[in-house]
């Protein structure tokens, strides 16, 4: 058994982003300036945006989209119960309802037959989320979406990196959100990003930063302006280059850290997929995985346990875990607003009581990969 804690999902920082963020400091800018700037580019660069706004989260990015599609009381937007309440939240702070719907049993994705059962002549937006890293069934999403005149807003919290149908996820027009918090595969420690149409992305610039139509640097840098107006009441949601200087490194390393992600999840299928105990997760041939979470799903009988009792038992040998994620229609909040049922969703519930995420980063090395493969399989031997 390991004699230290293993932890969920490392960050790996190594003395490059050290440098980068110490070259910050030392100069003239720590909040957004040229750094963010560069960011931005070089995402969209790599992600084949048409355009990206650089925010201090995910959350943010999927507000402002929102607000700056127009979206708001009397207004439906559809998503999925199974992801985290930042998806739903930001609905109900522009005074939206949430209109949820169940997932496909094999990627836990939203399910575009549900998205279809649910739309109304409210539904102004399908907020779909690319869950543990696998992309959405995108086509089915679009030809229900795209007919109506309905807005796609894509949360790719767990998707930098994924693709579809050998497309980048955020490469198109529509707003799509990502998530640089410090478990991400690429993180700024906290942060986010808003792709989609330059024009677009320019109105959510300015909603991103209290409504002014100059940001600091363009007002207090060499040949700036200090007037500016307030043309919305807007947020503050800027991302700065402390931040900025991280994602600029952890940007430049990432095709390396998805490798070693990969080979992760690899060993982790050649020791799980053979055993009855367990279901595997999947990916469909038309997508790259990003592989944010390896989620394990527990058969609990021929396992001889329950969930609970799996990641206690993981936790005793040293392995941490955690749970993605507890549906949106089991909080308290929305159960009792919305009346929500239990089983109302019923793929979401009964595989949310199955899975795990088990430790997956590419600080782990060959030891703490074997060391999970070995505490698995011990419990799933406890059985026989």
């Amino acid at each position: 058994m390991r004699s230290n804690f293993l932890p969920f999902s490392p960050p790996l920082i190594g003395e490059e982003e050290i440098d980068e963020v110490v070259d910050t400091l030392r100069s003239d800018w720590i909040t957004t300036g040229p750094k963010t700037k560069r960011f931005e580019a070089e995402f969209a660069r790599r992600f084949q945006a048409p355009a990206a706004l650089a925010l201090n989260s995910c959350t943010a990015a999927l507000h402002t989209a929102l607000m700056g599609l127009g979206i708001g009381p009397g207004d439906e937007v559809i998503t999925t119960t199974l992801t985290f309440a930042a998806s739903v939240n930001v609905i109900e702070h522009v005074g939206a309802r949430p209109v949820l719907v169940d997932v496909e049993p094999d990627t836990l994705n939203i399910d575009p037959a549900g998205v279809e059962r649910a739309i109304t002549p409210k539904t102004k937006a399908i907020l779909v989320v690319h869950y543990a890293g696998h992309p959405v069934d995108l086509e089915a999403i679009r030809a229900l979406a795209e007919p109506r005149g309905i807005a796609i807003i894509e949360d790719a919290a767990h998707a930098v990196a994924a693709r579809y149908k050998g497309r980048p996820i955020g490469s198109g027009n529509n707003p799509t959100a990502f998530s640089f918090y410090a478990t991400k595969n690429l993180t700024t420690a906290e942060g986010g990003m808003l792709t989609g149409e330059p024009e677009f992305v320019e109105r959510c610039r300015v909603l991103s930063l209290h409504g002014m139509n100059r940001d600091a640097w363009k007002r207090y840098g060499q040949g700036g302006s200090w007037y500016y107006e307030v043309v919305a009441p807007g947020f503050k949601y800027n991302m700065t280059d402390l931040q900025a200087a991280l994602g600029l490194v952890q940007l430049r390393k990432l095709e390396v850290m998805q490798q070693r992600r990969c080979q992760i999840v690899a060993a982790y299928q050649a020791a799980f997929g053979p055993l009855e105990a367990f279901q595997t997760p999947v990916a469909r041939p038309e997508v790259d995985h990003a592989w944010h979470l390896y989620v394990l799903r527990l058969w609990p009988k021929r396992l001889g346990m329950e969930r609970d009792r799996f990641i206690e038992e993981l936790k005793s040998r040293n392995i941490g875990t955690s749970v993605h994620f507890i549906p949106i229609h089991l909080h308290p909040y929305y159960r009792d607003k919305y009346g929500y049922q239990p089983h109302d969703f019923p793929v979401a519930l009964d595989n949310f009581q199955r899975m795990v995420s088990l430790p997956l980063s590419p600080r782990m090395t060959d030891q703490d990969t074997a060391d999970v493969i070995e505490a698995v399989l011990e419990l799933a031997s406890l059985r026989a």
